[in-house]
């Protein structure tokens, strides 16, 4: 995958030397990355990554303590769970092979 976008800004950036000695050497390294800038680029990009997922978990967090949230989890899953188990057992028909018609009982 390249780090190179199709619009790129020019930045200065300062970082500590033993940083930079570590991402020059990656870069030279026959299996690294092409180039230092590579190596910067694609941290930032994970770090970033990484952020983003941090805010859906806490996100995440959250509902599980909204009393309304649950509240309506629990009326869906209820709803949906007549044709949930009509699906399970297609499916576990299809995988054992057992194709024999007729219609599946409901519970």
């Amino acid at each position: 995958m390249s780090t190179r976008a199709s619009r790129s800004v020019r930045t200065t950036l300062r970082v500590p030397r033993p940083l930079y000695d570590e991402a020059r050497r990656l870069a030279t390294d026959e299996n690294g990355p092409a180039s230092v800038n590579d190596v910067f680029v694609t941290a930032i990009r994970t770090y970033l990554r990484m952020l983003r997922r941090k805010r859906i978990d806490a996100e995440f967090e959250n509902m599980a303590s909204d009393a309304a949230y649950r509240d309506n989890s629990s009326h869906l899953a209820e709803d949906f769970a007549a044709s949930d188990s009509e699906a399970l057992q297609l499916e576990e028909q299809r995988l054992s092979g057992n194709r024999t018609g007729g219609s599946i009982s409901r519970t």
